[in-house]
């Protein structure tokens, strides 16, 4: 097994050099193949590889507040995936669980308004698996906020990037990867953001349930540690760009 991983991260970090996104597939059996870009995931995989489901923008949620009927309602969460419920207020939803609603709306009911007040909030019923939630996409690395994230509408690489805060001062912009599954396959593609903002190449369609992960440069981490280390200079300090 080290030695597949070994051949696919070599064929990785070969070919990335140019610029170009190298997408890589592994069969069940450990093959590793070539391609031009990632292929889509499709519904079915989508929903296979989604354990949670998180409140995004214009999800419909049924909120029921027991033994108080006037609570019980259904509600449209707005463009941002938040709403107002009443005698609380806003409640910020967007990303969050059904049950990590449903604790906030049990945390501002309590005390003030009823004694113990017992909350559930579910997704609305529909005939669309996918619409019954909003789906997420992981970004992981060198990013200002990693963590997990609704797709909703069409996701780009760099857009994933920015929901996660942008890419810290120690991003490695050639190193940038997304992982899927598709099918019994797993997929890994390698693209450079410095490139795509170049437009190189197209920024890619990320999907739910994709995992992207923004890789570190020790060369920048190097470099600040040596300005930090260095006693104060008579003359400035001139790196040459591709080394960091």
């Amino acid at each position: 097994m080290r030695s597949k991983l070994l051949v696919v991260a070599g064929c990785i970090v070969l070919t990335a050099c140019g610029g170009k996104p190298v997408p890589v597939a592994v069969d069940p059996r450990g093959k590793v193949t070539l391609m031009t870009e990632l292929p889509a995931p499709s519904a079915g995989d989508v929903v296979k590889s989604s354990r949670l489901a998180f409140v995004g923008p214009f999800n419909e949620l049924r909120v029921e507040v027991f033994g108080v009927t006037d609570l019980q309602r259904d509600i449209m969460t707005d463009g941002e995936g938040n709403f107002s419920f009443p005698l609380i207020g806003a409640v910020p939803s967007a990303g969050k669980t059904t049950a990590e609603v449903a604790e906030a709306i049990r945390t501002g009911l309590a005390g003030r308004f009823i004694r113990n007040p017992q909350v559930v909030v579910n997704f609305k019923s529909s005939s669309n698996p996918l619409s019954m939630q909003s789906q997420s996409v992981v970004v992981d690395g060198q990013v200002i906020r990693p963590g997990q994230f609704p797709v909703v509408g069409r996701l780009t690489l760099m857009r994933a990037v920015a929901l996660a805060g942008g890419l810290t001062e120690f991003a490695k912009l050639d190193d940038v990867l997304i992982f899927r599954n598709v099918g019994d396959q797993k997929f890994v593609g390698i693209y450079n953001i410095g490139a795509i903002r170049r437009g190189n190449y197209v920024d890619p369609e990320v999907y739910s349930s994709d995992i992207i992960v923004v890789g570190d440069s020790p060369q920048r981490r190097a470099f600040r540690d040596f300005l930090q280390a260095a006693p104060l200079l008579s003359s400035p300090i001139i790196v040459l760009g591709n080394q960091l």
